[in-house]
């Protein structure tokens, strides 16, 4: 290659840097605004949820059970359905033995519940295997004849007042509700407790605040009832992360979807690395196709309001100050998922590679580095190395040598800023076991040091598996569940 062409190609990159940060830093405020709001929900969260009152009517509600070769928990689950103090014939309990291999159909049935049997090798999601019940329930029972659905995985497990807790919430009047999610197996390994951890940040962080501004919280998998009107048209969320197809979806047609603290399950989170890895990379690529399905109709509903807006959650009170604010909260709820929804940490590696490696070493070597400080301040692990050490400052003159040195330092800071925000994200898990207390397993000091040491990892996972999740296509596959822990275990337990 002619040096002279590749030195002005360079030249030109590295001339352009400086716009390039204008819009690297414009970037980064749109993103700053799309989040602001986060601490707020944290402040809220810490103090407050969302209380119900005492429901005036019962019910009748039918639990979706989709469940691939569960033979090992499903009848646990069961068991702690029929436990419930709510009315038993008021709870119809349907399974969905989806592509099943083992004993999971004999099983449920010898438990009491409806089984239907579905096989197919082409579509092997769980959606799919929600939207072949809901077809069943359509033309035996009609969907119209429950008031609301609970929607279970096989692993979960009830404490024995949680749907009574749920219709509470269901009584006043909301469509869609989800719960608190506690783990049966908290201290099994490091990796179970990650995911713990990772579900009560979820409480404290997201769910209690949005159901106390009455906005839309994620649905995250199980452990959430909706009214039949959701599904009067059937079940239409069959991607490979159907809840945050179900979320995205109904905050884009106006839904509340609402938090139950009171309302408790316990699921089975995995052990396995192997196992965690291939459930992040779907997470990933599902919350990343779901984004693509829906963010025109956010975007839509932050701009215009109920004009595109499916009015679901009208109320009985036309004044016009009601329906401004109702309008209002409908455009906050889309600006929030969208906010949410949105795969920040593809766009952030996009401009950091662009702007913050590339553009910034053909900059340097076209200016040179000059007191360039090695470690940098943007976290408290950098503020606090350069007050102990002082600056340590690099200079190189402009040439081949500042491009290769700056690409170094340049990815070198964007390690440095991972580790300080490492042990920044520490506090979180510690933050978790302080106001979780009551509701956490007791667990061993020195247990729980290491699970804060390594709770971090999960927020790691995640932002790699969507990195390969933008290239990678990905497939469903199950989650093997073993635990043999019954409701039971768990009120000793306590």
């Amino acid at each position: 290659m002619d040096s002279s062409f590749f030195n002005q190609v360079l030249s030109t990159i590295g001339s352009a840097y400086r716009e390039g940060r204008v819009i690297y830093n414009f970037i980064g405020t749109i993103m700053a605004i799309l989040v602001f709001h986060r601490g707020i929900y944290v402040a809220i969260g810490l103090f407050f949820t969302r209380k119900f009152k005492p429901a005036k009517n019962k019910h009748k509600y039918a639990v979706l059970i989709p469940a691939r070769n569960e033979e090992n928990v499903i009848g646990n689950l069961i068991d702690s359905i029929h436990k419930q103090d709510y009315p038993k014939d008021l709870i119809t309990i349907f399974v969905v033995a989806d592509n099943c291999t083992d004993k999971t159909a004999t099983i449920a049935r010898k438990k009491g519940a409806i089984c239907y049997e579905r096989f197919d090798n082409e579509h092997k999601t769980k959606g799919f295997a929600l939207q072949y019940l809901v077809k069943c329930i359509e033309k035996d029972y009609k969907v119209k004849s429950f008031d609301g659905y609970f929607v279970f995985d096989s692993d979960n497990l009830l404490k024995e007042d949680y749907i009574s807790r749920m219709n509470d919430a269901f009584d006043e009047g909301l469509k869609i509700i989800t719960s608190y999610r506690s783990t049966k197996n908290f201290d099994e390994n490091w990796i179970a407790s990650t995911y713990a951890l990772h579900w009560l940040r979820s409480v404290r962080f997201d769910h209690r605040a949005r159901s106390v501004l009455h906005l839309a919280t994620n649905i995250q998998g199980t452990g959430f009832l909706f009214a039949n009107e959701i599904i009067e048209n059937g079940w239409n969320y069959t991607s490979i992360t159907e809840d945050r197809a179900l979320t995205v979806d109904a905050v884009a047609q106006g839904y509340e979807i609402s938090y139950n603290d009171d309302a408790i399950f316990y699921d089975e989170q995995p052990t396995s690395l192997k196992i965690a890895l291939r459930q992040r990379l779907r997470w990933s690529k599902g919350h990343i196709l779901a984004f693509n399905e829906t963010w025109i109709k956010l975007i839509k509903n932050m701009i215009f309001g109920k004009k595109y807006v499916k009015e679901c959650n009208k109320t009985k009170d036309r004044r016009l100050s009601i329906r401004i604010l109702e309008s209002i909260r409908q455009r906050f709820a889309s600006f929030d998922m969208f906010g949410q929804a949105l795969p920040k940490v593809i766009i952030n590696i996009i401009r950091w590679i662009i702007v913050s490696w590339i553009m910034y070493a053909c900059y340097c070597y076209v200016n040179g580095i000059n007191n360039s400080s090695l470690i940098g301040s943007s976290t408290y692990l950098g503020k606090l190395l350069n007050m102990l050490l002082g600056p340590i400052i690099i200079n190189v003159p402009a040439g081949l040598n500042a491009l290769f040195i700056g690409l170094i330092i340049a990815l070198w800071w964007k390690i440095f800023y991972r580790i300080g925000s490492y042990f920044e994200n520490i506090l979180v898990a510690v933050y978790v076991f302080i106001v979780e207390k009551r509701r956490i397993p007791k667990i061993k000091l020195h247990k729980k040091i290491l699970y804060c040491l390594t709770w971090p990892t999960f927020d790691i996972i995640g932002r790699y598996t969507t990195y390969i999740a933008l290239f990678k296509k990905v497939d469903w596959k199950p989650i093997p569940h073993n635990s043999k822990i019954t409701i039971d275990d768990i009120n000793k337990r306590k």
